[in-house]
């Protein structure tokens, strides 16, 4: 059987982390930075973060700052522009996932002349991923994606309006500089949003059917990190250790998710580009009934191919429940003397508890999703890759089902 394991990045991870940028770069030898990023990080004041360590080092830098909440193919052009106009060979990607997705994909245009579509990993898109593109450092500003270590951007094509995943492992950023400091000033609304992204990411992964334990042991780590600090780091935004360990918790999922991810992923990502949800929020919805769906299913057993070989692995459906239970005990469910049903229903009721402590809403109703949405919302959703790999088989009718569920 055959398995490809991208590992990450060099890593620069710590207070102060930020101050290390201006070393990094000289050491590419390059001519000029592009830093690219949204108008809220201008506005917050942490693009001088950068720009004033560039500056004191006398690397010359341009700024693009038009990356919409959810990249766009439109923001992509919009950025490889300002890359060229500005004669650029590097690029410095700052902020939330959002910017650092979108740097990825204006990194990859910078050599790679294809459309961008052509690039979406359900249509083969990372066989045409060369090596051959500019150095990037990310500096992530949030504890969610992970997209610093991640080898995927996802960016909403025109053409679909679908958010497209784009994937590689060329696409790993050069250098993630991970400063907790840059997270301080997070509100506690997106603090608790890009936390759940990052634990669902850890979650899901655990949960992928698909063979990586390396990538298991990641992940199931990364939901017991998660589970001990979000709480800390929602109630105080400036509780250093809390930030810390979240922005270590998004490394990880991003890390663990080349295991590939689940249900709620795929149910997620329309709501963001039909209803206009942040990403993290979607999924902190929907992850629970996702969970109690894949826990119904486990009574049966199913087969899949691995992607890489025609190997057929068997799971029996004993797998959801056990991951289920594992990822209770994660959470710090003492499951001793517990059945497994019980152990596994734990994790689910963990999850509810951890989110209403955090004041995630608990029905899509409540952020503006109308019952006559599903039907295009679950359409999307079917074409998303990410429940290829859920343990329960998905089909247009458990799409529906699952929003109905979560509305």
């Amino acid at each position: 059987m055959l398995s490809t394991f991208s590992f990450p990045n060099k890593i620069i991870f710590g207070c102060g982390a930020v101050n290390s940028i201006p070393e990094i770069v000289k050491d590419f030898s390059i001519k000029r930075v592009l830093i690219i990023t949204d108008k809220g990080m201008v506005k917050s004041g942490l693009v001088n973060k950068v720009t004033d360590n560039l500056r004191k080092a006398g690397l010359e830098h341009a700024l693009f700052d038009g990356i919409s909440p959810n990249p766009t193919e439109d923001n992509v052009y919009a950025g490889i522009e300002r890359y060229c106009s500005e004669r650029c060979d590097f690029i410095i990607g700052l902020g939330g996932g959002s910017s650092l997705d979108a740097a990825k994909a204006i990194r990859l245009k910078a050599t790679h002349d294809l459309p961008l579509a052509e690039y979406d990993a359900q249509k083969g898109g990372a066989e045409k991923i060369s090596p051959d593109m500019p150095g990037m450092i990310a500096v992530p500003t949030t504890a969610g994606t992970g997209s610093e270590v991640g080898r995927g951007a996802v960016i909403t094509i025109k053409s679909t309006g679908r958010k497209t995943l784009i994937f590689g492992p060329y696409l790993i950023p050069s250098v993630a500089v991970v400063d907790p400091e840059l997270t301080i000033g997070l509100p506690k609304t997106l603090t608790a949003y890009t936390g759940m992204d990052a634990l669902t990411h850890n979650l899901e992964s655990y949960l992928s059917i698909q063979y990586h334990p390396i990538c298991d042991a990641i992940a199931i780590k990364g939901v017991q990190i998660a589970g001990a600090y979000l709480r800390r780091a929602v109630e105080n935004g400036k509780d250093i250790e809390a930030r810390a360990n979240m922005m270590m918790a998004a490394m990880m999922g991003a890390i663990a998710f080349q295991k590939d991810l689940g249900v709620a992923h795929s149910l997620a990502h329309p709501l963001s580009t039909i209803a206009g949800i942040h990403h993290g929020l979607a999924n902190a919805i929907v992850l629970p009934h996702t969970m109690e769906f894949n826990f119904e299913h486990a009574n049966q057993t199913f087969s899949f191919p691995n992607r890489k070989s025609s190997i057929i692995k068997k799971r029996k459906g004993d797998y959801s429940l056990e991951r289920l239970r594992d990822i209770a005990d994660a959470l710090g469910v003492n499951i001793s003397g517990m059945s497994l049903d019980d152990a596994a229903q734990a994790a689910i009721v963990q999850i509810k508890q951890l989110e209403k402590d955090i004041g995630i809403p608990e029905k899509l109703r409540d952020v503006g999703v109308s019952a006559d949405m599903i039907p295009e919302l679950a359409e999307q959703a079917m074409e998303d890759r990410c429940h290829l790999t859920n343990p329960r088989k998905c089909s247009k009718e458990d799409m529906v089902y699952l929003y109905n569920k979560s509305l």
